[in-house]
């Protein structure tokens, strides 16, 4: 009985322990170590063999190194970093506009004030995705309640609820890279670039003030009556 029990719990935790990775050795694995922060390693007649574990796999298919060459290359080439969109030319230290090598996460300045300045990674970034996340929101929660947005947020009270919970965690989702030296345009899957996330953003910015504003002068809802 004491038997059975030990190998019950046995098995599970050894199940439990196993690394969710995809090693290249074959067979003949005969010991399973382990290295600091649990990333596997097998060793095969003493020859070690390096898993790779589900974060490695997806830097690897998603993320690229942007180097300070490059960004030096693309800020004396690239017509609009040598002149902002107020026309200042860019300065060394200034407080706006900074020079590209300055205001990336990847070779400047990675403090909460310098990612968060005007000119940072995060305000963009943070805005284009609650704006997206914000439209997508109102077509729905429109059609299946019949209320403009402004009704949503502050009569019935949930929405501002869930916007109130959902503006951290999104931030908190975008930061984390960026104090790591990431910035947006080192990731990438498909589709799914920088580039085409800034387009998106700044349409879904644009579009999510014209519903308030819309909204406002015809105390309707938009998506509920139009789409």
């Amino acid at each position: 009985m004491a038997a059975t029990m030990l190998a019950s719990t046995a098995i599970p935790a050894g199940l439990r322990g196993a690394p969710l990775a995809s090693c290249s050795g074959r067979s003949g694995i005969s010991r399973l170590g382990y290295r600091s922060l649990g990333a596997p390693r097998y060793t095969k007649r003493g020859v070690p063999i390096r898993c790779e574990g589900v974060r490695e796999t997806v830097d690897k298919t998603t993320k690229k190194e942007i180097t300070k060459e490059e960004i030096l290359q693309n800020q004396e080439t690239n017509q609009s970093e040598k002149q902002s969109v107020f026309g200042a030319v860019p300065n060394s230290g200034s407080f706006y506009p900074r020079p590209e090598v300055e205001r990336r996460p990847e070779t400047g300045d990675r403090s909460l004030g310098s990612i968060f300045a005007f000119d940072g990674a995060a305000p963009e970034t943070i805005n284009g995705r609650l704006a997206m996340l914000g439209i997508f929101w109102a077509a729905i929660a429109e059609k299946m309640s019949g209320l403009t947005v402004f009704d949503q947020l502050y009569t019935q009270g949930t929405g501002l609820v869930y916007y109130v919970a959902l503006v951290p965690l999104i931030a908190y989702a975008s930061i984390v890279p960026m104090l790591n030296g990431e910035s947006t345009d080192a990731r990438s899957f498909g589709p799914f670039t920088a580039r085409a996330e800034r387009w998106n953003g700044r349409l879904a910015m644009i579009g999510f003030l014209s519903l308030l504003l819309t909204e406002n002068f015809i105390h309707a809802p938009v998506f509920a009556n139009f789409f």
